[in-house]
């Protein structure tokens, strides 16, 4: 009888460990992703591998350090996480490249986002950073994509 018990505790703690897992919290913060998310909002995200991003979601990656301003990069050794950041997937590769990032990546109308990579927009292009600045963003760097808004605090 005292097996059960342990049994079941074993079997929470690994849904806990797996949802943890497998679901993310993030904050938003700017105004880079207005009207869609403001400033505060909880979105819930779901780690899953770029096959499940589908061009138009909201997704959550992880700003890689040659996106950064150099005042804004890591020390070298640091074991801190990149920050993780809130944009829209607009393409990935093998899909035509955005009108709005050609210049930044070097592109003609007609090119293909090279295979490996993504292009990433706030949805508030006036105080939005991404692929218009920042060129394309390896595929390694998605972290999950965003499922819904949660509650707010308090």
């Amino acid at each position: 009888m005292r097996r059960l018990p342990v049994a079941v505790g074993a079997v929470l703690l690994g849904l806990v460990g797996a949802t943890r897992a497998l679901l993310l919290v993030v904050h938003v913060t700017g105004a880079s992703m207005l009207p869609t998310y403001p400033q505060g909002r909880r979105l819930l995200v779901v780690r899953t591998p770029l096959a499940r991003a589908t061009p138009g979601a909201a997704v959550v990656f992880r700003l890689p350090e040659s996106a950064r301003a150099p005042s804004a990069r890591r020390h070298p050794g640091s074991r801190a996480p990149m920050p993780l950041v809130v944009k829209r997937l607009a393409a990935r590769g093998g899909d035509p490249v955005p009108a709005a990032v050609l210049a930044a990546v070097r592109a003609r109308p007609g090119d293909r986002v090279p295979r490996g990579m993504l292009v990433l927009l706030g949805d508030n292009p006036d105080a939005s950073t991404d692929s218009r600045t920042w060129g394309y963003v390896p595929r390694g760097a998605l972290v999950g994509v965003v499922v819904g808004g949660l509650p707010q605090d308090g």
